[in-house]
């Protein structure tokens, strides 16, 4: 009987041992999970032998104003994919993007095509995505030079990426062509678009439907 006690005793011990070490490992990352579940279509298990493995798709975004933001969210209720923020690790200021000044933190970044502004944290499982959409505004003519950092942060082989902008009359054009070059050669690169301020959800379906759907 006494040896029984001693031999649960050693279990519970042992149990807790290895719970603390889990809970340890996760507390000591350091990561930015997607801002919003959107529906359980991402997350379906992995496929029987003999089967395609599910698509899995993300929306990632980058807004300063709102604008570019909300069309990323409707673009991820379209989809039911995953939606997540890139959140520059120096939030910009109302005058950090003074179009006028020369000087403003958002000009020197513009103007230097080397700058890469860091982003806060990082994105978990994003090797897991086959589809990124990727949603910017146009500064300057180009997409913002921490949509280059995040790019250049991950590996896009094989996958598809599909960029969309915001802006009052710059199209996506050259700025597209160059975040494709960031990209390895197997990436997918499908041609992107250009929306103003004020779409709709219904018209960045319509968009989604001739392009993915």
């Amino acid at each position: 009987m006494k040896k029984r006690v001693i031999g649960l005793l050693f279990l519970a011990l042992l149990s807790f041992t290895f719970t603390a070490c889990g809970d340890a490992a996760v507390s000591g990352t350091t990561q930015a999970r997607p801002s919003k579940d959107t529906g359980d279509t991402n997350q379906q298990p992995d496929a029987e032998d003999g089967q395609e493995a599910p698509t899995k798709t993300v929306v990632v975004y980058f807004s300063c104003t709102g604008t570019t933001k909300l069309l990323a969210e409707y673009a991820a209720e379209i989809l039911n994919a995953d939606l997540c923020e890139i959140m520059p690790e120096i939030p910009y200021t109302e005058e950090d993007l003074n179009y006028s000044d020369s000087s403003s933190r958002a000009s020197k970044e513009q103007y230097d095509p080397s700058a890469r502004p860091p982003i806060s944290g990082t994105f978990e499982n994003m090797e897991e995505y086959d589809i990124v959409l990727l949603a910017y505004p146009i500064w300057w003519g180009q997409a913002p030079r921490i949509i280059s950092t995040f790019l250049e942060s991950y590996d896009f082989t094989d996958k598809t990426v599909v960029p969309f902008c915001t802006s009052h009359s710059s199209g996506v054009g050259s700025s597209a062509v160059n975040l494709h070059g960031l990209c390895s050669d197997s990436t997918k690169w499908l041609e992107g678009e250009r929306f103003s301020y004020g779409m709709t959800k219904t018209e960045i379906e319509k968009w989604i439907d001739g392009i993915l759907i």
